[in-house]
């Protein structure tokens, strides 16, 4: 047993200090109803690498996160990649959706959006198609929450879109 966690914790030091890269492009989407603001608050949360490839992929540029002088071209290409790459309705009606911002740390982005505001959403449908224009196999997992009742969804690569009953 000392012998097996010896080398599971070599195996992790390894990995720790390598920039291997990881072996699923997965991504995950939360779209909560705020009850007191009546908005959908977004939170996609993807791998730093993952997505940094994806902007420049898109736009032709080179950005990269963690590094300051970057900040203002990251907000502008995330709001575009947004509107173009997450789109959500209630009750029938598509939301406009606007970015809000994005935090980061060495291995993942978290970008937040905010919707227009809708009264007691009872049918919400999304379509999330982040990083499908860089990888075939892209998993983006959605969480839709509406009134404390969670549903979640798997969508891969070309399935883009979900429909939630509440």
């Amino acid at each position: 047993m000392k012998k097996l966690l010896f080398l599971f914790s070599v195996f992790i030091i390894f990995f720790s200090f390598t920039k291997a890269k990881h072996p699923y492009h997965v991504g995950s989407v939360e779209i909560n109803y705020n009850q007191k603001s009546k908005t959908f608050e977004i939170t996609g949360r993807f791998f730093l690498d993952d997505l940094e490839n994806g902007l420049n992929n898109k736009y032709g540029k080179t950005l990269h996160f963690n590094d300051p002088k970057f900040k203002a071209q990251l907000n502008e290409a995330l709001k575009n990649y947004s509107a173009e790459y997450f789109k959500l309705k209630g009750n029938n009606k598509f939301l406009n959706v606007s970015f809000v911002g994005y935090e980061e740390d060495h291995e993942s982005v978290n970008v937040y959006l905010e919707s227009e505001k809708i009264d007691n959403p009872k049918k919400v449908e999304t379509a999330v198609s982040f990083l499908y224009n860089l990888f075939d196999d892209q998993i983006n997992i959605v969480h839709i929450i509406v009134n404390g009742e969670r549903k979640s969804e798997k969508l891969t690569y070309p399935n883009r879109y979900l429909f939630q009953q509440f």
